[in-house]
């Protein structure tokens, strides 16, 4: 080096805070909040912690900002859509969900983690962005009652998050008319003039289980629902059923036990009806709708178990969490078969993606709480999940 010369400077890039957001992004999406640190996202960035913090307070704050700017171009979108021009407003949507696909899982999943006064203001957003859709709706399709055009609404939010939930993929071109298409069938579905619920009624509290250990468990699965699996521990299950929470280890080894019961019983019950309805069924027309009646019945009396199959399978044991997501995979392939033994022509991809529209729609709609307790909504979302298969409803037997 000669005299006079300097060391050459790095430069901090002008993007950097997008760049962390992007980091973030990505690994809160495939590891999960609880599994990674600052330092984690910081060297994913090429950065050291220090250099992260300048921009955000901390994980907390740049999850708030990953969920931020994830919904900020699907409420630009819907601000502009126009659904009575269904050539251009309906490929936007799908492009968009293929363009952030990243975001129900995001929201689904790890949302609960930001500071309760920012999820707040994220679950209104995403609330306004929901009313925002049904106005467009409404505009495109005068004859939806406002309760209607807000149950399609969540839908066709839900059908675009469901791409979120598996790795199923397919051509950019195909992908898109696939979406399209789907959110088409939401829009298009004829629905009754659906009352306005108003505020929900104060329902019966339920029967405590006489089992101590029964208890618990009915008491743990409605807390690991409400708090989170993390924001609940051992003491408050104890106190939710007026004992000390060390005399739970009577009857559960573990917290974690508590989940792993909760979740394989929820398995099986899906996994009896699946077989009852496979031994019954006249043929694979009939089997799916009696599956699609029995799931979407299943959500709305056991929605909080719901949530845990889809936000806390991260926090079981590794071998039951294989075994977890091997059977939801099992689970979705059952319906798969069925909807391509009806339907031989679909593609078994696009036939995949179908099944996660449907099961989405009915899962989102049921953790919903004003769509949950609007008890005219359960037969039209059994239709809404039908016609996202492209098989017709067959009376009941």
């Amino acid at each position: 080096m000669t005299v006079g010369s300097a060391a050459p400077r790095t430069t901090r890039p002008r993007n950097r805070r997008a760049l962390i957001v992007s980091a973030g992004t990505e690994l809160f999406f495939d590891r999960g909040y609880d599994k990674i640190g600052v330092s984690d996202i910081a060297e994913a960035v090429g950065i050291g912690p220090s250099a992260l913090y300048r921009h955000f307070a901390g994980k907390q704050a740049l999850l708030r900002e990953v969920l931020t700017s994830a919904l900020v171009p699907f409420r630009a979108t819907i601000e502009t859509l126009d659904l009575t021009d269904r050539a251009t407003g309906l490929p936007q949507l799908a492009l968009l969900a293929l363009e952030h696909r990243r975001l129900g899982v995001l929201w689904q999943r790890e949302a609960r983690h930001v500071a309760q006064p920012d999820f707040t203001d994220l679950r209104a957003e995403l609330s306004g962005i929901g009313q925002l859709l049904a106005s467009r709706l409404r505009h495109a399709r005068p004859d939806l009652s406002p309760a209607a055009a807000d149950l399609l609404a969540w839908s066709i939010l839900g059908v675009l998050m469901s791409t979120s939930f598996h790795r199923l993929d397919l051509p950019t071109p195909e992908y898109t008319a696939l979406l399209t298409d789907l959110v088409g069938i939401v829009v298009d579905t004829p629905l009754p003039h659906l009352p306005d619920p108003g505020p929900p009624a104060p329902g019966p509290p339920g029967l405590v289980p006489h089992s101590r250990r029964e208890a618990m468990l009915t008491q743990a699965v409605r807390m690991f629902a409400r708090d989170g699996y993390t924001g609940v521990g051992i003491e408050d299950i104890g106190a939710a059923v007026g004992i000390a929470g060390a005399s739970l280890y009577n009857h559960f080894d573990t917290k974690a036990e508590l989940l792993v019961t909760a979740l394989r019983r929820g398995t099986a019950v899906l996994s009896m009806e699946l077989s009852t309805i496979y031994g019954t069924a006249p043929d694979p027309a009939a089997a799916l709708t009696r599956l699609v009646a029995s799931y979407v019945g299943f959500t709305r009396q056991h929605h909080d178990l719901i949530d845990l199959m889809i936000t806390e399978l991260g926090h079981l044991p590794d071998n039951e969490r294989h075994d977890a997501r091997r059977a939801q995979h099992d689970y979705v392939s059952e319906w798969a078969h069925l909807l391509r033994a009806a339907r031989p022509e679909l593609d078994p991809t696009a036939a995949r993606i179908r099944v996660h529209a449907a099961l989405a729609v009915a899962n989102d709609t049921a953790r919903t709480p004003h769509l949950r307790h609007n008890t005219a909504t359960e037969p039209a979302v059994r239709t809404l999940c039908l016609r996202l298969l492209g098989t017709p409803a067959l009376p009941q037997h």
